[in-house]
């Protein structure tokens, strides 16, 4: 069994990772324009007064946890503090032990299916670190609510064409979202909105759930022997970031490496297209498309510089937390033998998710 390549994806993908690596390139005589150079991506991320945060996540895809524009005083989320993240953390290692027996109990017989696996494990932990004064009952139906608003935004996501307000599926996102932010109203702070808050879970709970399937696909395809579980995460976020592309608008007419920007026009980050730069990947170019951990073992060059999380004010707040659930994943998986049930395809209906991700795991024999 084997995963498909982004580079066999085809499509957007392609279209992405067939870039000239000149600095700046329109993709299409209006736009949008690719940056392709870590310099230029990190000037449209970390200057929010020429490239302005868009806020409609229910068509981009773009979970960032970020909502509304830089420029209107919107909350931008300062990163989880490190007792959030060892609460989430705690609770993560303990959903996905329960996850995991109740699948072996009651389906043992059937192969995991990640996607499956994941969600309460990472919806619970997610929500435990953001929200920890919840008891448990609380946490779970908050929990359970976020994953439903994920499940609808999904097909507005992708749709081919914006659906119509009174169209079932958004009428359905719109229920869904609304039933979200009534459980939060009265659990945050004055400083934040349900809204916000709302976006904030979603980023925290969809992009890993996608990213530990990710992972235990790579795992599923390579030998686990001697893995470093760390940087098995690292590669998994290289070579499949679920947020593979963000965008911002320019505020003003901007000049980038290679091209002149106008004002109002959509720049895209691709933290995919950076992850197979020579100059921030270890490896020739014939191997940066493929699953090998071990070439972050000579330090030469940093995990990360490809910007997974984004950078910048609107950056990932749960990025401590999304490595630390990745990572225990990692270990959990390097300690077994992991065998993919069937392919795995790339569906790029809303950022990248791994379609199906189902294996089979057994504890691996030390000699």
């Amino acid at each position: 069994m084997h995963v498909d390549s982004a580079e066999s994806a085809g499509s957007r993908l392609g279209a992405v990772l067939s870039a000239p690596r000149t600095g700046v390139v329109r993709l299409s005589p209006a736009g949008p324009w690719l940056v392709t150079t870590h310099a230029d991506a990190r000037r449209v991320l970390t200057e929010p007064h020429l490239f302005d945060f868009p806020g409609d996540v229910t068509r981009s895809g773009d979970l960032s946890g970020s909502t509304g524009e830089s420029r209107s005083g919107h909350t931008v989320f300062a990163p989880l503090a490190p007792d959030q993240v060892a609460r989430g953390v705690l609770t993560f290692e303990r959903e996905l032990a329960t996850a995991l027996d109740t699948h072996d109990r009651t389906r043992p017989a059937e192969p995991y299916d990640a996607m499956v696996l994941l969600r309460q494990p990472v919806a619970r932990s997610t929500t435990a670190a953001v929200l920890g004064q919840l008891d448990e009952a609380r946490r779970d139906r908050v929990a359970a609510l976020v994953l439903d608003w994920i499940d609808a935004l999904a097909p507005v996501i992708s749709a081919r064409r914006p659906p119509g307000r009174w169209r079932r599926t958004r009428r359905t996102e719109k229920a869904a979202r609304y039933a979200l932010e009534d459980e939060l109203a009265p659990l945050i702070g004055p400083e934040d909105t349900p809204a916000q808050v709302a976006t904030l879970l979603a980023a925290g709970i969809q992009v890993p759930i996608a990213a530990g399937a990710w992972l235990l696909a790579w795992l599923g395809q390579h030998e686990t022997g001697d893995l470093d579980p760390t940087y098995a995460v690292w590669e998994t976020l290289r070579l499949t970031p679920p947020t593979w592309i963000t965008a911002r608008l320019t505020t003003e007419e901007v000049e980038l490496t290679g091209a002149r920007v106008p004002a109002g026009r959509v720049v895209l980050v691709s933290p995919l297209l950076l992850g197979r730069s020579d100059d921030l990947v270890p490896g020739d170019d014939h191997d940066r498309g493929t699953f090998d951990p071990d070439r972050w073992q000579d330090g030469l060059q940093r995990p990360g510089a490809w910007l997974p999380f984004g950078a910048g004010p609107h950056a990932c707040p749960g990025r401590t937390l999304g490595t630390a659930q990745l990572v225990h994943l990692a270990r959990w998986g390097v300690d077994r033998t992991i065998a993919l049930s069937e392919n795995v395809s790339i569906d790029q209906s809303r950022g990248i998710l791994p379609s199906p991700c189902r294996f089979t795991a057994s504890r691996r024999e030390i000699p």
